[in-house]
This record gives C-alpha cells, structure tokens and sequence, in this order.
C-alpha cells in the first residue's frame, strides 16, 4: 500500500483504511498479519470474528422493529441501513454481524400473529421474506 502512514492511522477502522487507499477490507488485513504477526489471532481457541452481511429487511419489519426496544448494536444497524425505494413500499438494506441479524429476526416474531394479537398478512408474509434471507447465512440448527 504506497504511502501508507502507520502514525495517521491508528484508531482507524479496516473499513475507513480501505476506503482511503483505495483496497478491499481483505487486503488491509491480510497487510497488517504480514507486518505484525504477533497482532493476529494464532489461538485455536479464540472465538471466529464474525462478518458482517448485508441482507435487505422488507419495510414492514424495519418499521415495526423501529418501534421496538432493541439492543444497542440492533438499534445500530437498523439507523445505518439504507432505505431503497420499492414500489409502494421500501426495503431496507442492513449490515450487521449473523447475531444481530439473528436478534433483530427475533424481535420481529409477534408479526406472526398470536394469542389475542391477530397476524396481518402482509407483516406476517414481509417477516417471512426476512427469515428466509437469515437463514441463507445461519448454519443450520441455529
């Protein structure tokens, strides 16, 4: 990476240093396991980071989850998604960790309806959509 300054970039995030220079998150990585060994990860019992995904939230669940009480990493990545416009209605487009997606998915289940809570069919199908696209980046059985 020419005219990487290691002194400007301390407290940076991967993705901000990749933007600057112009390079993939990966390649800003894979720089800093080359130059700094002793930084990365070597223990076999050291948890898996988790990646961020970005998956697409029909409307109907980001307005009902924007109502709920949620957690401050999925109160988060609710107010960073990215509205697209879709017809009558809106998707929004959220980046978060599995977990987050996991927890916000969670959240999202009185939209099925229940004891004294009637399902809209509509909410009921846009929760649906969600868990459907949760669950391509969920291993199974989670």
């Amino acid at each position: 990476m020419p005219g990487f300054e290691w002194s400007r970039s301390k407290g940076r995030s991967i993705a901000a240093l990749a933007r600057d220079h112009g390079v993939s998150r990966g390649a800003i990585r894979t720089a800093v396991a080359d130059l700094l060994p002793e930084h990365t990860a070597t223990d076999a019992d050291a948890p898996a980071l988790e990646l961020s995904v970005t998956l697409d939230m029909p409307g109907k669940v980001a307005s009902f989850l924007r109502a709920a009480e949620l957690e401050p990493a999925e109160r988060a990545a609710l107010d960073q998604g990215v509205t697209v416009r879709r017809g009558q209605g809106y998707t929004l487009r959220v980046t978060a960790v599995p977990t987050v997606h996991l927890g916000l998915l969670a959240r999202c289940r009185p939209l099925d309806g229940g004891p004294g809570a009637p399902a809209v069919p509509a909410q009921r199908k846009a929760r649906h959509e969600y868990e459907n696209r949760v669950s391509t980046i969920t291993p199974a059985g989670s």
